[in-house]
């Protein structure tokens, strides 16, 4: 039996115990692994120092190595995430309605856990203890998939949360790595309908396009970040250049940085903007208009506009109205996060209605598309689909109903 199908019949038989387990009993676990990722700290940190050695070796861009590190601030982070995830409401068991029909039938619909939960990722040791425990916590067993990048660091922290769960009331079982990395298995594991309820593939758009080509097994889509900052003409200046520089260099590594600039031909600072991106070292890919009037702008290309750039580089555009403004989102923007900087609530009625994404904001940055920054604790992806989830997926995302029938002898003529 393969490593893929012995673990995956392992998960099976914990979800059906997860099922079962209490609110305190899945927060006792949760905070057992918590304070074992701290005192494993030096281990964990060691582990994945030999990741980021192969990736050095390797030639990853800076932006790779920043979303493949860990650090001990880092590490406490995502352990007062976790002890975060204590405090919030568990939504297992949570009536979404109920009513009475008029057979005298009592329906109540409640939240339940998925079952056995596939995560697929890339470089990002995070996302092995956030799926983790988000999992656990909406009563689920998880399968992780992460890449060979980052298997030290995977194996560590998986080891680490494993010791934690065997001291808990929780089946040790329920989390799985598979530490076979290979593109066969992860093909087999696509089509694992037998033990898999869902796929969550998290990272960049070739491995989601993967999972979703190749998948039998239902998929529940994460997607890229193609996310623009628009500034109409009535934008205030330092509002709209503060949160174009926060979109964009807060850590422009990660899916909810701003990629993409536009910016209304009549307001009046675009000097200040343009001039705050260059001091902060940021690359412009510029439409013509731009470039014939800033020598640090380079010409984008076709390309440009539809980048994911996860890096210190942005496409700017100059554009006429907030409905090409709109139009232009709408044709090059991924579904994710879009942002308007306006006083005119016109323009942001029109961004509203007729922008097609998760999450759209009014005078903010993107960098808020964000599971704790929505106060869901930590996030298992950012779905941009538009079926079961759509934008920051906490914990009620991993979650599915079922009816629970109440009668009285009644029969159906």
């Amino acid at each position: 039996m393969s490593e893929l199908v012995q673990k995956a019949a392992l998960l099976k038989q914990a979800s059906f115990e997860m099922a079962m387990k209490s609110t305190e009993e899945k927060n006792q676990a949760l905070l057992l692994i918590a304070d074992a990722l701290i005192e494993k700290t030096a281990f964990i940190l060691a582990e994945n120092e030999k990741d980021m050695e192969s990736g050095r070796q390797a030639g990853f861009t800076d932006s790779l190595l920043d979303r493949l590190q860990l650090t001990e601030d880092r590490l406490a982070q995502i352990a007062g995430a976790v002890r975060q995830l204590t405090e919030l409401a568990d939504p297992v068991g949570e009536t979404v309605e109920s009513w009475t029909t008029e057979h005298g039938l009592n329906i109540e619909t409640i939240r339940v856990p998925l079952g056995v939960v596939g995560m697929v990722y890339e470089a990002r040791p995070n996302v092995t203890v956030d799926a983790a425990t988000l999992c656990l916590k909406a009563g689920n067993a998880v399968l992780l998939r992460g890449s060979t990048s980052a298997l030290h660091s995977n194996k560590a922290l998986v080891s680490v949360m494993k010791e934690a769960l065997e001291l808990s009331p929780l089946p040790a079982d329920a989390l799985q790595l598979l530490e076979d990395t290979s593109r066969e298995t992860a093909g087999e594991m696509f089509k694992l309908n037998e033990y898999l309820d869902v796929l969550i593939p998290r990272g960049g758009a070739g491995l989601i396009q993967s999972v979703i080509n190749q998948a039998t097994v239902p998929v529940l889509e994460t997607g890229v970040g193609n996310c623009h900052v628009y500034i109409d003409e009535s934008a205030q200046k330092d509002m709209a250049i503060e949160i174009a520089l926060n979109a964009k260099t807060h850590r422009p590594s990660v899916c909810n940085a701003a990629e993409s600039l536009l910016v209304h031909k009549d307001w009046p600072y675009k000097n200040e903007l343009f001039e705050a991106l260059k001091q902060a070292n940021v690359e412009v890919r510029g439409d013509e208009t731009l470039t014939e009037n800033y020598a640090f702008i380079t010409p984008a290309n076709d390309d440009d506009w539809g980048q994911e750039f996860l890096a210190m580089t942005l496409s700017a555009k100059t554009v006429h109205n907030t409905q090409e403004a709109v139009s232009h989102i709408n044709q090059y923007g991924t579904k994710h996060s879009e942002a308007i900087i306006t006083e005119n609530d016109d323009n942001a009625n029109l961004f509203y209605r007729g922008i097609d994404a998760a999450v759209l904001y009014r005078n903010a940055s993107t960098r808020f598309t964000d599971g704790e920054q929505f106060g869901y604790g930590a996030e298992i992806g950012i779905s941009t689909q538009k079926l079961h989830a759509r934008g920051p997926m906490g914990l009620k995302a991993i979650t599915t109903v079922k009816s629970l029938v109440r009668g009285n002898g009644q029969i159906r003529k």
